[in-house]
């Protein structure tokens, strides 16, 4: 990438323009670009591992948001009896993979197993509280550990209100983290929590052997909250794992409808995949917006508004030329400093990483600003959407940096 290529700002935005307003790219080249990038990015990987039932899947609906019903449609086989889940699916934050029931007759996980503990960063155990049959899975478990004593591993204790008592609710607020559990807990669930810990307490294995206990619900349950120990899982899974999982899949306190949330997954997705492009040592920025406006395209259908020329003129226009030219001299600085020698390969990658990523976190945010207000019929204000694209180019930031840290 030579600087004469920047010569004629103009002429760039126009370029730019036109890749937002009718993208035409070499596919293939397109592909090459972004398994590269992938490299640079990795996707985090959690597995999840138990008997049947014994809550996986709720596991995955409380972490994502999604409901059940979406992520049954969503999973994929990866071996003969095993499965992953992207979320989100075109350009996902994290992967699960989840193996066939533990102990089911005539199922041998043994391959299953190789191939999960070759993809997974993060080990998650999941058994019901209720169900002291665990043999299956201590002896996976016993495995995995000899074979990588130095894997931390979280155990999830599931299905709480199994050992409540008739009519009982749950205790708030949530008590499972005090050691010792006190006496407010229930005896017989209390007994239960402790046998269970106390037999995978014998894992082989030098690295600690976290426990966290959660009744995971649906609204038709009648349990309240529905997704009770929650954030529990979420601090343990944070600190083992320190990537800011939760910032890019539950987003700010203000994310609060389906909407929004659902966006705001697409949009970090989307952002990791343009910050693997920037973090590559020469990059073609037409690819990058392209998968900006691939993002573009994906929000406005998922609000159902029309991503047509005049839309995206309008949004274009709303946003400001001042914005566009101060996102061009981003990039260019970017790509300028990426092919110095030594300095480009290392501050420059991280910067190209985080300018790519932030500037489509930006852009993101200010379209949903711009098609929630179409989608009510209202006027969007052009001050406010680019305010909106200010700070979000600023918390976009924080957040890429805070991924590239624990990649």
């Amino acid at each position: 990438m030579k600087f004469d290529y920047f010569k004629d700002w103009p002429e760039y935005w126009k370029q730019l323009q036109s890749v937002l307003l009718d993208p035409k790219v070499d596919e293939a080249a397109l592909e090459a670009s972004l398994r590269e990038a992938r490299k640079k990015m990795p996707l985090p990987v959690l597995w999840l591992l138990g008997k049947t039932q014994a809550g996986k899947t709720s596991i995955i609906r409380a972490l994502t948001g999604n409901e059940t019903a979406e992520i049954g449609n969503g999973f994929q086989p990866c071996t003969r009896h095993s499965r992953f889940y992207d979320c989100p699916t075109e350009a996902p934050v994290v992967r699960f993979l989840d193996t066939r029931g533990l102990g089911e007759i005539a199922y041998d996980p043994s391959d299953d197993i190789h191939y999960c503990e070759s993809q997974a960063h993060l080990l998650l155990a999941v058994m019901k509280v209720a169900d002291m049959q665990q043999t299956p899975v201590f002896e996976v478990l016993r495995t995995i550990r000899q074979r990588h004593p130095e894997w931390p591993l979280l155990m999830v204790q599931t299905s709480l209100h199994e050992l409540y008592a008739h009519e009982s609710r749950h205790i708030v607020p949530w008590p499972y983290g005090e050691d010792p559990l006190p006496p407010s807990i229930p005896d017989e669930l209390r007994r239960a929590l402790l046998a269970q810990r106390a037999a995978f307490g014998k894992l082989p294995g030098s690295a600690p052997i976290s426990w966290v206990a959660v009744d995971l619900t649906l609204a038709e349950d009648g349990f309240e909250p529905v997704n009770y120990g929650l954030e529990a899982l979420w601090q343990a899974i944070e600190l083992l794992l320190p990537l800011g999982l939760q910032h890019q899949l539950t987003s700010e306190q203000e994310v609060r409808d389906l909407y929004a949330r659902t966006a705001h997954q697409h949009i970090v997705g989307y952002s990791m995949t343009a910050a693997g492009l920037g973090a590559l040592p020469v990059v073609d920025l037409v690819a990058v917006s392209t998968v900006q406006a691939k993002l573009l395209h994906g929000l406005a259908a998922l609000y159902g508004q029309r991503w047509d020329k005049r839309t995206i003129t309008e949004f274009l226009a709303l946003v400001g030329a001042g914005i566009a030219s101060g996102y061009v001299m981003r990039m260019v600085g970017r790509a300028v400093t990426k092919v110095i020698p030594f300095f480009g390969q290392t501050v420059g990658a991280v910067w190209g990483a985080s300018a790519s990523g932030a500037s489509t976190y930006a852009l993101g945010k200010a379209a949903v600003y711009f098609f929630t207000r179409r989608k009510d019929r209202l006027n969007v204000d052009p001050d406010t959407l680019r305010r909106i694209y200010a700070e979000a180019l600023e918390s976009g930031a924080s957040l890429l940096k805070e991924r590239l840290r624990g990649k």
